[in-house]
């Protein structure tokens, strides 16, 4: 299986953070927003990139696409779980 999601107002290098605590490893590349990253956990694995995006004239922000992995049951929990800290980091 596999799911692309896009997230803005986090960095890179939180949504590496994220992934590690739920159970990742980074195993490629780095944390910064201008490196690619992949992480990986027992049965899934996420490659993250960053760019910066216009949301309102010369206002940017990071926005990072994660592209998620593996069998499905692990990728759909992994996937919810992600994205209810990602939600949580912009409030």
């Amino acid at each position: 299986m596999r799911r692309e999601k896009a997230f803005r107002g986090i960095s890179k290098r939180l949504a590496v953070h994220y992934l590690e605590n739920l159970g990742g490893e980074l195993v490629a590349g780095e944390r910064e927003d201008d490196a690619e990253a992949e992480v990986t956990g027992e049965d899934w694995s996420a490659t993250l990139s960053a760019e910066k995006v216009s949301i309102a004239g010369s206002m940017e922000l990071t926005e990072v696409s994660v592209v998620f992995e593996g069998e499905d049951g692990p990728v759909e929990e992994l996937v919810e779980r992600f994205s209810q800290k990602a939600m949580r980091a912009g409030g």
